[in-house]
């Protein structure tokens, strides 16, 4: 792996793993209220570009990230949708 793959790799998961905290809490509370929907399905959207993005490049850091991203925000919408909009 070259130095510049490692790079993103870190950053990617330095962003993603920034979420992770939200996603805690939204499983122990089951209280997504105070989350924006459109912000989240915004995000999702962004998330999912940039997969795409990254498959096309075939750039596993862009690849990695935004995979594991979708899957946390996709976690939240899940909790969002079976505890209520509000």
């Amino acid at each position: 792996m070259d130095t510049v793959t490692a790079l993103g790799l870190i950053a990617g998961s330095l962003t993603t793993l920034s979420f992770a905290p939200q996603v805690i809490r939204a499983w122990r509370t089951r209280s997504t209220a105070d989350l924006s929907l459109a912000m989240l399905v915004v995000l999702l959207a962004g998330v999912l570009l940039w997969l795409a993005y990254g498959l096309v490049k075939a750039d596993l850091a862009i690849v990695a990230a935004n995979a594991a991203t979708a899957a946390l925000v996709g976690l939240i919408l899940s909790l969002k949708t079976m505890n209520g909009f509000s």
